[in-house]
């Protein structure tokens, strides 16, 4: 009997738990992506700001999968789906038939269609959007040393839009290393005129979370320094100034965009599938609506179910989940029993703000400060896929917990091959679709 051929194009928490969850099966898994490493996407602030290094945060793809004989990484970018003709396309790697496609594609940031912001503005969706951030961020105040009064404005004002986990964390990240990093590395500067603005269209922060985690997460904003500005929609950026619909203006040079994101659906996939917020309806089983022997986990799938009546949450926790449910009925399956559906009970959702300080919201109860802070850490540690990179992040922690400072401030920019190269690619014509 031929072996069921599965490919999943993304390595994602969802993909690369389906093929951890079917490594002994008797299936042969090809595993795509653009990238030759998972990358652990709730620490990439920390990587933008100089806490992490991008390895700690990154695992190769082929060393998870150094002893499974039956799971086949490719690096390539997934040009179109042909559902079919069951085949996935891909633009370096050749084209794979499948028998059973799993799409764990995930999200990409979303500018609202605003051209000027997905310009100029600064997302953090890879790693290596967070370490372009890290460096710009850097450079600002290598810039600042040799700035006039009306360039230093511009410098001086860093700013956040999205006060989500990701914008909560990320300012907050920022506004720590204003106080305890920056003035020891610039002894001749005056960090008191650096300003950390935190945008939200909401009239709250982490308006998905509790009302008691909404209020300390504020106050513990404000005690950092962190210039929250809520109700506030932002219209347009051309690179140094930031206007808003109320037709304030602010200037800066540095715009982190965490203001939402939308699903990142391959080529080839029919529109009918798709639901707001860009992302594939599926039935409880994953299975993509209409589309036989395709399935879609993790953020870029959407499922209605009576207790999720708009979807589960775009969460590390539901993929992870999602994922180890499908590759249990396909398990079920080559054993000829039935599928089982899936069922999410929300564990409890959580953000940091700093040392300290952070909110945690459990199904029945709200905690805050301290042990909120260690128990966003262990589950954080705990999520990481080696030993030895839950490693670097406890010790990397540690010493910036004691020391309140870090050894990571690299400043690490392309090579002039590296831009050649890239423009080079810029320039190649789009892969034709068959």
């Amino acid at each position: 009997m031929a072996q069921t051929k599965i490919v999943i194009i993304g390595a994602g928490f969802a993909g690369l738990q389906v093929a951890q969850h079917l490594v002994k099966s008797d299936a042969h898994i090809t595993l795509i992506d653009q990238y030759n490493f998972h990358q652990f996407q709730p620490l990439f602030y920390q990587v933008a700001t100089a806490r992490l290094e991008p390895s700690a945060v990154s695992f190769p793809l082929r060393k998870v999968f150094q002893h499974r004989k039956n799971v086949h990484v490719r690096v390539a970018q997934v040009v179109k789906v042909d559902w079919e003709h069951q085949k996935v396309i891909t633009t370096t790697a050749g084209d794979f038939d499948y028998d059973r496609l799993i799409i764990a594609t995930g999200c990409k940031t979303n500018y609202f269609g605003n051209a000027n912001i997905e310009r100029h503005a600064f997302p953090m969706k890879s790693t290596t959007e967070a370490i372009a951030l890290r460096n710009r961020i850097l450079l600002n105040f290598e810039d600042a040393l040799r700035a006039s009064e009306t360039e230093l404005q511009g410098i001086m004002n860093i700013v956040v839009v999205g006060a989500g986990p990701t914008g909560v964390e990320t300012a907050g990240a920022l506004a720590e290393m204003k106080r305890n990093i920056l003035p020891r590395d610039y002894p001749d500067m005056d960090f008191s005129k650096l300003n950390i603005y935190l945008i939200e269209g909401a009239n709250a922060a982490l308006a998905n979370m509790s009302i008691a985690a909404q209020q300390k997460s504020k106050e513990y904003l404000e005690q950092l320094g962190v210039q929250l500005w809520l109700n506030t929609l932002v219209k347009d950026y051309d690179g140094s100034l930031l206007q808003f619909t109320d037709g304030r203006t602010l200037p800066t040079n540095t715009l982190i965009w965490a203001a939402g994101v939308t699903g990142n659906i391959p080529k080839g996939i029919p529109e009918w599938t798709t639901v707001r917020g860009n992302r594939i309806a599926v039935n409880e089983f994953h299975e993509v609506k209409q589309l036989p022997k395709v399935y879609a986990v993790g953020d870029i799938s959407y499922m209605e179910t009576s207790a999720w009546p708009k979807g589960h949450p775009q969460l590390a926790n539901v993929a992870i989940n999602q994922a180890k449910n499908l590759a249990f009925n396909f398990r079920q399956e080559a054993k000829g029993n039935a599928p089982r559906a899936f069922l999410y009970k929300n564990p409890g959702t959580m953000a940091t703000v700093g040392k300290r300080k952070a909110v945690v919201d459990l199904p029945k109860f709200s905690f805050q400060g301290l042990f909120a802070w260690l128990t966003w850490m262990f589950l954080h540690l705990m999520l990481i896929l080696s030993v030895k990179n839950k490693l670097m992040i406890f010790i990397n922690w540690a010493i910036a917990y004691f020391t309140n400072d870090t050894t990571l401030r690299l400043i690490l920019l392309p090579t002039r091959k590296q831009v050649e190269l890239s423009r080079e690619e810029a320039m190649l014509p789009e892969p034709e679709e068959s």
